[in-house]
């Protein structure tokens, strides 16, 4: 299998597990990303699976990274599977960008907050009156959010 393509599914399978974890085990979004990014980079760190160097590198990075993605409100996400593509974008952003990133910090939590935001965006844009539905929705979102 190619590697970009265990990536992609490394990045869904984060995503997923992580937004799982947190709302469906109610660990809650921080424990659940600790703990599972903890375990895939221990698992990697030692190199338990005996896999390309090149792919012990990047798994624990995309998983972490999706992880973050996993982190949503279940307020503002509830489907596994958008959750998933979130994860996907994700990863082929930190394919294509991550040598634009080398020494900055917060290189996996800018591109997963694009990534979400980009899922995100998608009912709003597809929507016939766009600007009014998202400008709606936006606000929706954000009063909602503040009064509780």
């Amino acid at each position: 299998m190619s590697d970009v393509l265990v990536l992609i599914i490394i990045g869904f399978t984060g995503a997923v597990m992580t937004f799982y974890v947190s709302e469906g085990r109610k660990q809650g979004p921080v424990r659940s990303s600790a703990v599972l990014s903890l375990a895939v980079a221990l698992i990697f760190h030692f190199n338990a699976l005996n896999i390309k160097v090149y792919l012990a590198q990047n798994i624990p990075l995309v998983f972490i990274g999706s992880s973050f993605i996993g982190m949503v409100s279940s307020r503002l996400v509830s489907n596994y599977w958008t959750i998933g593509a979130g994860g996907v974008v994700f990863c082929i952003i930190f394919l294509n960008a991550s040598r634009f990133f080398t020494g900055y910090g917060g290189a996996l939590g800018t591109a997963a907050g694009i990534s979400l935001l980009t899922i995100l965006s998608i009912p709003i844009v597809t929507k016939k009156n766009r600007l009014t539905n998202g400008l709606a929705l936006f606000r929706k979102t954000v009063f909602r959010i503040k009064r509780e």
